[in-house]
């Protein structure tokens, strides 16, 4: 498909010839019947068509102008088409929008708003084509609740394919919102410990005098209230994974039993006299920087060689490449099926906004401001106004062209090798390229196999 190719059905000479010369932007062909018209949608695959409704056999009725609108949108659903009627013929514009029409406009033709509607129609088809493509380069690898094409995410991807199999312990650093929970259970889920269970626990939403006793369990008795026994988390995740969430705000005086469980397997109670032994592959995640925190007295050093065995380190939302575009679609498609509404995407605006704003809050902020904009929505796209984001408010540095250019082309190869799971001659397939030509593009990139 040629995306500014405008297909003009028309009969009357005179009214094909104005209507080629005011729309002279884009690449325009002609067709006079419905045998021209529908040779010409197999060979130029136009994405909008101006169809008049009069054409012959039938120059005085409908009838033939319906055939080729239905025809044409068996053939190409996604070509959007404008059908034009004569003055005042309200009936058939709307039955004509009714069967799959795009839009519609009446006589007599006025250039300047019928190149406004062709345009909106336009833009409305590339955005729709390319929601497809990054549909159809949206990564497929078991890491369940990871959305991204960026290479920043590509190489952590790779970090979980290789550390998941091992028992070591790891170390996600990240700010707030990256996503450091959906990492561990990610290398949970490819560990051979998958089937056990995971446990999750997130050491600032605790009060520090209940942190010991859900970290380690207590026996009856133990202190006031303590009428039952009751196992620690650790003991609840024996054979699986342990997720300990913000791993720098555990005090200081648990440090040395958590620091125990690390080095001998073994958990005790509060008010336990009897060491319990676990089996737990620990994750931790933190925010904080811990090497400061050593240096205030806040974290013991031991504990960090004892947590940080292997370390991933999550680029914040703003430094993953193209990734805002792709959450940003599979965000907006999640929560439109779950509140029954119909929308095909952002405008032109809202992505710029998007793109422009730093995101402080990462990927939970971005999917926190895109729920709320399915519901504000009153159109079929997105505007900046329904994400809270005014276009502007946030200054940056246009790329240049060459660096806009080169972005785009790193970013498609990078999702099509991981699609084709690094196979160089299905990315080529897929990039409808020659292997020679993706070698000489990894080359240019610095991108390796």
């Amino acid at each position: 498909m040629a995306e500014n190719t405008l297909l003009i059905v028309e009969d009357d000479p005179g009214l094909r010839n104005q209507l080629r010369w005011s729309l002279d932007q884009y690449a325009v062909q002609v067709a006079e019947d419905r045998e021209s018209a529908m040779a010409a949608v197999k060979k130029y695959e136009p994405a909008v068509i101006t169809l008049d409704l009069g054409l012959p056999p039938d120059p005085g009725g409908v009838s033939e102008g319906f055939a080729v609108m239905q025809e044409v949108l068996a053939y190409a659903p996604q070509t959007k088409v404008i059908v034009i009627t004569g003055n005042d013929d309200n009936l058939n514009a709307v039955k004509a929008v009714g069967q799959g029409a795009y839009d519609f406009y009446q006589k007599p033709i006025d250039p300047e708003i019928l190149s406004f509607v062709v345009d909106r129609a336009f833009r409305l088809r590339n955005l729709e084509e390319e929601n497809r493509k990054l549909a159809r380069l949206h990564i497929s690898h078991p890491m369940e609740g990871i959305i991204a094409v960026s290479p920043e995410m590509h190489e952590v991807c790779r970090m979980v394919e290789r550390f998941a199999p091992t028992n070591m312990s790891v170390l996600v650093q990240g700010e707030s919102g990256t996503g450091k929970e959906v990492i561990a259970r990610a290398l949970h889920a490819m560990s051979p410990r998958a089937a056990k269970p995971f446990i999750a626990v997130n050491a600032a939403a605790i009060p520090e005098n209940l942190l010991e006793s859900e970290l380690f369990g207590h026996e009856r008795g133990a202190f006031t209230g303590a009428t039952q026994q009751v196992k620690g988390k650790f003991e609840l995740a024996d054979g699986g994974t342990f997720f300990l969430d913000e791993v720098g705000d555990i005090p200081v005086s648990l440090q040395p039993k958590l620091l125990r469980v690390l080095q001998e397997r073994v958990v005790e109670r509060i008010g336990g006299r009897q060491p319990i032994k676990v089996d737990v592959r620990l994750i931790c995640a933190t925010h904080q920087n811990i090497p400061k925190l050593i240096s205030q007295s806040l974290f013991r050093e031991d504990l960090l060689f004892r947590i940080n065995e292997l370390v991933i380190n999550l680029p914040g939302l703003r430094e993953r490449t193209g990734d805002i575009q792709i959450l940003a679609q599979a965000f907006m498609e999640r929560f439109s099926k779950q509140m029954g509404r119909h929308l095909l995407g952002f405008s032109d605006e809202a992505m710029g906004a998007m793109e422009a704003y730093h995101w402080p809050g990462n990927v939970r902020e971005m999917e926190s401001k895109i729920k709320r904009a399915v519901v504000m929505a009153s159109g079929t796209l997105i505007e900046a106004k329904d994400l809270e984001l005014v276009p502007g408010q946030v200054k940056r540095k246009l790329p240049t062209l060459r660096e806009a250019r080169d972005g785009a082309e790193r970013q498609v190869i990078c999702a099509a090798l991981v699609e084709a799971g690094e196979n160089v001659s299905k990315a080529a397939e897929l990039l409808e390229v020659t292997r020679p030509t993706l070698y000489s593009l990894l080359s240019k990139f610095n991108l390796k196999v």
